[in-house]
């Protein structure tokens, strides 16, 4: 009996690991297609931008221009796995509202986006909206902030990694998926079930560029030990601001605190 109660366990065992391989991406992304609402709804004035990414396929993004008066900073935003650019006005308000153009642009299988979700895929994807912004925009690399949030900031840190930017903001993410596996399925060999890594924790160090790292203590989706650690491996000039509220809560729009430390980074407080 003893032995097939071991058997029983080892194939159930077996089974899951097999079932969190094969249905990682629906575990790691959770894109919706429908656009719900635009920046016309928020009175922004905005460019529907379409960005080709391979000879078949291209992404959906918004520009939406700062005001005459602003800081002259470009904001590229990363969103994080769910939803796509459309669940996100209130955070395009924030920024516009801080004097930022904004970029909002969705990833390859989300909102309006061609092709399929993908880690690399979404990395390319963050690239080929940087150089967008340069090659079309004339957006200096000097005043191009880069903000990732959740899932994003892992593609945020990916891409502040490899280009220069003025700043890199990142809120409410993780170190890798690794880490995240280990905390959601403790006891099984989750280093050799990834398809996917997102390793920000061994690239944050290679970011040349000031860092906001923002993270709440409340979050019950990303421990708030996770921001902390990437905070603290990335490099000098650096602040980090704790947050409350859950995941996907942003009560901490109006908060002074959080409101100074992203106005340090977007007027170049931190140097360049």
């Amino acid at each position: 009996m003893l032995i097939w109660v071991v058997i029983f366990a080892f194939c159930g065992l077996v089974a899951f690991s097999l079932y969190l391989y094969f249905s990682q991406d629906r575990m790691v992304f959770y894109p919706m297609q429908e656009i719900l609402v635009s920046p016309d709804d928020v009175n922004l004035p905005f460019e529907d931008v379409r960005i080709k990414v391979s000879p078949t396929e291209s992404i959906h993004a918004w520009y939406v221009p700062g005001s005459e008066s602003g800081n002259g900073r470009t904001v590229l935003f990363c969103h994080g796995n769910a939803g796509n650019i459309s669940h996100r006005l209130e955070t395009l308000e924030f920024l516009h509202e801080m004097g930022a153009n904004v970029f909002l642009f969705d990833y390859r299988g989300y909102g309006l986006s061609d092709g399929e979700v993908g880690e690399e895929n979404a990395y390319a994807d963050a690239e080929a909206c940087y150089w967008w912004l340069i090659e079309q925009k004339a957006v200096a690399p000097a005043d191009l902030v880069i903000f990732g949030r959740s899932l994003g900031g892992a593609v945020g840190i990916d891409l502040a990694s490899r280009v220069v930017c003025a700043g890199l903001i990142v809120e409410s993410s993780f170190t890798s998926v690794e880490d995240m596996g280990k905390r959601m399925f403790p006891g099984l060999p989750i280093k050799y079930l990834l398809r996917f890594h997102f390793d920000s924790i061994d690239k944050v160090d290679q970011v040349n560029c000031p860092i906001v790292v923002s993270h709440s203590v409340d979050d019950e989706i990303v421990p708030f030990e996770m921001g902390k650690r990437l905070f603290e491996a990335a490099r000098e000039p650096k602040r980090f601001v704790e947050l409350s509220g859950g995941h996907n809560d942003r009560f901490y729009f109006g908060d002074k605190s959080y409101h100074e430390t992203i106005a340090w980074l977007m007027q170049g407080n931190g140097g360049r």
